[in-house]
């Protein structure tokens, strides 16, 4: 690769050194024949300024890397605990000053050691330029440079310190300061951070500046990187690098959270009330079908207890059965479809706004170990296999990661990824009412929805026919068990066969709890947490505003008018 600009990063190789340790064999070679000998450091820094007026150096580099054979440096470490490597530098940083302290201005010299693999015996390495930098001891870190190719994974490339004015990003160590993880634009050029110093923003740009579109994503925080050539990758999606810069301060203030302060919740009256829901109409309750409105009491979650699978009986299978086949949920979800398609008014829709992901650690008895949620090119809910451009695993320990084609990332919520360029995927924290069950909610883009008929009372659950193209996780292949453990469908894990009764109705939804043991919440239009539901039966339903989402199992369910 031709160097983008001369002097960011200079690289040369000195070969044939007979002792790599010995800092006057490195700096110069002996006698006057100054034409016939090779080049060696001090021809190096002297033939390449850092400034210069005309043909005249006023200055030069003060910060060298060396890179010796690996196994050379090794044996100094082992041998002698590294004397040879501090008596290199030591020396050389003699020389170094003695020749060109008229050309520092004030700059202090420093060399570094490192070991590589690829080095012969007897060839040394060096490297030094604008953009080569060496702390000081003791130095702190000012900004974290770390990348992405999918928002979810990111790598850290190297640290940036106070003084660290030029930093260059590239494929690979050889022509920039640092190798990007999963740079994908090959040897077509680089990312050049300008810092000036604490109190300016750091400055992103890219060498060759015909080469790349850089944008930032204030949005995000990241910079969106893409090659101006057509690259695409092997999905057919144009190349594309994210760039983040992390300052220190925020680093730190990263490690101690606060603890998280308890919501308000607003009157419910005033909250829920018919009239206060735009698009909704006055209408009295009959007297004989009361509607339990959320009083301050649901306010707290319901009680947490370890949720175990039950034995089936004959008596109570509702609790026990397995999940409905496919094929009969199918017919009947379509004879649903067809009986709400030729309704006279206007249709009601439920849409499955986002998924709800469990604490497994509640269901360790289940044998329960993984539950893997992957997410297609289209961003809907797919199999965690070579479809899914990202996925979300909560681990028996209530670990929760992000697993990409880059890799896998511990995260925690709430957090917002971009595996494409189209639409953000957003993971929301729970509330405290809800975090003793839920470690976040996975909000989708897409959100997929089906029709449901005003005046007919339908039941949601892991055998009821009704919405049931919206359990996108009833299926084995989302879960996975400890060894000597039968494989199930996910829903089992928090959604009863019988979970609760749903009728569109003037004022809103109509809600009741079918199963003692399923916990229900009731969230507003911004998923926000208003009340768990407790007591509500068919006589006594409980009223969801239209436009408002209900949590049962892994679902979050927005009932829409």
């Amino acid at each position: 690769m031709p160097r983008i600009v001369p002097n960011y990063v200079q690289r040369e190789v000195l070969a044939d050194i007979p002792d790599v340790f010995d800092a006057d064999a490195l700096w110069q070679a002996p006698g006057l024949a100054l034409f016939s000998r090779r080049p060696l450091l001090r021809d190096l820094l002297e033939r390449s300024p850092r400034e210069q007026r005309g043909r005249a150096a006023t200055r030069c580099f003060s910060h060298v890397t060396l890179a010796l054979p690996q196994d050379e440096v090794d044996d100094d470490r082992h041998l002698t605990r590294g004397a040879r490597v501090r008596d290199l530098t030591q020396g050389l940083a003699a020389l170094h000053q003695k020749d060109f302290g008229d050309l520092l201005g004030g700059d202090e010299v420093r060399y570094q050691v490192v070991g590589a693999e690829h080095l012969p015996p007897g060839g040394i390495e060096v490297r030094f330029g604008h953009a080569v930098y060496l702390p000081a001891p003791g130095e702190t870190i000012q900004y974290t440079v770390a990348v992405s190719r999918d928002s979810a994974v990111w790598k850290t490339v190297c640290p940036i310190y106070p003084n660290q004015r030029l930093t260059l990003v590239g494929h690979n160590d050889v022509d920039a300061t640092c190798a990007a993880p999963g740079w994908p634009f090959g040897a077509e050029g680089a990312v050049l951070l300008v810092n000036d110093g604490p109190g300016t923003p750091l400055e992103v740009q890219v060498r060759p500046k015909d080469a790349f579109d850089c944008s930032f994503d204030a949005a995000q925080g990241y910079y969106v990187i893409r090659s101006r050539r057509g690259g695409v990758d092997a999905a057919g999606a144009p190349l594309r690098l994210l760039l983040r810069v992390t300052p220190a301060v925020a680093q730190r203030a990263a490690v101690v959270k606060p603890a998280p302060q308890p919501v308000p919740q607003p009157d419910p009256t005033t909250r829920l009330a018919p009239a206060s829901v735009p698009g909704s109409t006055p209408a009295p309750a009959p007297a004989t079908r009361p509607i339990v409105m959320p009083p301050a009491a649901h306010a707290a979650a319901v009680p947490a207890r370890p949720a175990v699978w039950k034995p089936r009986m004959a008596a109570d299978s509702e609790l026990t059965a397995l999940p409905a086949g496919r094929a009969a949920n199918a017919a009947n979800a379509a004879a649903a479809d067809l009986e709400a398609t030729y309704a006279p008014v206007a249709r009601q829709r439920v849409a499955l706004a986002a998924l709800a992901l469990p604490r497994l650690s509640r269901y360790r008895e289940t044998g329960a170990r993984t539950l893997e949620i992957g997410l297609n090119r289209a961003l809907v809910p797919a199999g965690s296999g070579a479809d899914a451009v990202i996925s979300f695993a909560v681990d028996e320990a209530d670990g929760l990661h992000a697993i990409t084609a880059a890799g896998r990332e511990a995260i925690a919520a709430p957090a917002s990824f971009r595996p494409i360029d189209s639409t953000a995927v957003d993971l929301l924290a729970p509330s405290p009412e809800m975090a003793d069950r839920y470690l976040a909610l996975l909000r989708l883009p897409q959100a997929p929805a089906l029709p449901a008929a005003a005046g007919v009372c339908q039941e949601f659950g892991r055998g009821a026919p009704a919405l049931a193209a919206l359990r996108v996780l009833d299926s084995p292949r989302f879960l996975r068990h400890a060894d000597g453990t039968a494989a199930s469908s996910a829903d089992r894990l928090g959604l009863s066969r019988s979970a609760f009764s749903f009728e569109a109705a003037a004022e809103g939804w109509h809600i009741a709890r079918l199963s003692p043991t399923q916990a229900l919440y009731h969230l507003d239009e911004g998923l926000n947490f208003v009340a768990a539901i407790g007591e509500a039966t068919p006589d006594a339903p409980y009223l969801l505003p239209a436009g408002h989402h209900l949590v049962a199992g892994h679902y979050v369910l927005r009932f829409d008018a």
